[in-house]
């Protein structure tokens, strides 16, 4: 099945073949264009764009609620800027927490969520993203992001949020270095 996708690039970069033999794409890849899937990505591109100030604007006090109310956690990092980053897009990580047992017991209560970045999705192993900002394995290791769109209701937010704290404590709870985290004891892993 062909694909299809998008290259925005700067008309100053010079760009090598992707795939030899034709003329394509003024040379840059050989092979018959995908005319549906073009026709279908336009059109899903226009309307994803369609409001996009009036999507921004329903999520931004979503956002900022679900950081203030996660930020009074102990030992919980937001990943990234508060303000400068996508609206929509939120990863915390939370000490004394294994991002998969959050994940799954998130989910136990109806809350789809992932760990880490999308680029790792399916992978046990923290984000590569994370560790390069700099969080510790451990750390980085109980990341939890969120993704919210149009379709994000309040009271989904508000249950998120009311749900969040009575995991984060089971989990910790279960955690056999919650304690020695809380006592500022670090460890080699």
């Amino acid at each position: 099945m062909k694909g299809i996708g998008v290259l925005f690039a700067d008309k100053k970069i010079k760009l090598g073949a992707f795939i030899e033999g034709g003329a394509q794409e003024r040379g840059i890849r050989a092979g018959t264009e995908n005319v549906a899937g073009i026709v279908g990505l336009a059109a899903a591109m226009k309307e994803a764009c369609a409001g996009i100030q009036n999507k921004q604007d329903k999520l931004l006090p979503f956002r900022n609620k679900i950081i203030d109310s996660v930020m009074k956690f102990d030992k919980v990092h937001l990943n990234g800027d508060k303000e400068k980053r996508l609206v929509g897009n939120l990863n915390f990580s939370f000490e004394g927490v294994e991002g998969e047992a959050l994940l799954l017991q998130l989910d136990l209560k109806g809350i789809a969520a992932s760990s880490g970045s999308a680029c790792t999705s399916g992978s046990l192993d923290p984000s590569h993203v994370l560790l390069a900002l700099g969080l510790p394995h451990e750390v980085a290791h109980g990341s939890l992001r969120i993704s919210m769109s149009e379709y994000t209701t309040e009271e989904e937010v508000d249950y998120f949020i009311s749900t969040l704290p009575e995991v984060i404590r089971k989990l910790r709870g279960m955690s056999p270095l919650w304690e020695h985290i809380q006592k500022g004891e670090t460890f080699k892993i």
